[in-house]
């Protein structure tokens, strides 16, 4: 953490990923899940969303699961985070003494180099960079809208009407029966059981999220493939990661509650093999359950246009 009086550190990668994938194993070590624990927290005044940035534009991948986890931790409603630098340019001030929370920028720069044949060679070289940003309850000064209290887009019925509009569009192969779910990677298919074993509507298309993002690996899809061999394995362990990181965005993009589900208690301990195993796997997987959210999410776009 750091102090509104205190000046960024540089940090290393290494130290990053520890720091971050350090804290998620605690949680998972109490069998807290924190991208589920936001919903149970009574998290954003009203109002399911992702983290937002001070122009209303939603954090991604490992972003989104730093700030849920920072907001319960620290009872944070507001959903909305800022630097320190746009407050004082809002009109506002960080409250003295106040701590912030770290989010991270990765990207990669290119850089051309001269190889051994005396030819250029361009490279990529992967950088990833930390901030600093403050919750809007944190700051003192802002404009009213800041702190407005945000309301549900929709009413229950609406948002049930838009989840299945939604997963209609991405023209997956769903199908119904039985009491099991599951992808199938070689027929192509999402099984679900039918939607009246389900608790409730937002239980159905909550596990239907997550069904979904195992889809979306698919090799004429976005060919995601972690050296699974069989059930229960790291391979199988990494992607179940990925799956219940995508369910978790395109909950919250939904405006849906995601609670966690009980068949999937006994994944925390691989969860935490993986992880333990791997401080740059969080990252990972946040990164591709992001690329699968966008992925459903374009195949809204060109369902309209179809």
């Amino acid at each position: 953490m750091t102090r509104a009086s205190e000046t960024s550190r540089p940090k290393s990668r290494q130290d990053l990923y520890s720091r971050v994938t350090n804290a998620i194993v605690a949680d998972l070590e109490t069998g807290v899940r924190p991208w589920t624990k936001p919903w149970s927290a009574e998290h954003l005044a009203g109002r399911i969303s992702r983290p937002l940035r001070s122009i209303g534009e939603p954090y991604n991948g490992i972003n989104v699961i730093l700030l849920w986890a920072e907001a319960v931790a620290r009872g944070y409603t507001a959903p909305i985070w800022i630097t320190f630098r746009q407050a004082l340019a809002l009109g506002g001030h960080v409250r003295k003494g106040e701590h912030g929370a770290t989010v991270v920028y990765a990207n990669r720069i290119k850089r051309t180099e001269t190889g051994d044949d005396g030819q250029d060679v361009e490279r990529q070289i992967p950088f990833l960079k930390a901030y600093t940003v403050f919750n809007v309850e944190q700051v003192e000064g802002l404009p009213p809208h800041f702190h407005t209290v945000a309301e549900p887009r929709f009413d229950a019925a609406q948002r049930i009407d838009q989840a299945e509009a939604f997963f209609r569009a991405t023209r997956a192969d769903i199908r119904h029966g039985g009491d099991q779910a599951y992808y199938a990677i070689h027929p192509d298919y999402v099984q679900m059981p039918p939607f009246e074993c389900f608790q409730d509507p937002e239980a159905y298309y909550a596990t239907l999220a997550h069904e979904c993002t195992h889809w979306t690996r698919h090799p004429t899809r976005l060919d995601r493939d972690f050296g699974r061999k069989r059930w229960g394995d790291d391979g199988y362990a990494r992607e179940e990661l990925v799956a219940e990181l995508g369910a978790a965005f395109l909950c919250a993009d939904l405006g849906l509650a995601l609670d966690p589900r009980a068949d999937h208690a006994s994944y925390i301990a691989s969860w935490l093999e993986v992880l333990k195993g791997d401080q740059r796997f969080i990252f990972t997987a946040a990164a591709h359950a992001q690329r699968a959210a966008d992925f459903l999410h374009q195949r809204q776009s060109t369902a309209a246009a179809a």
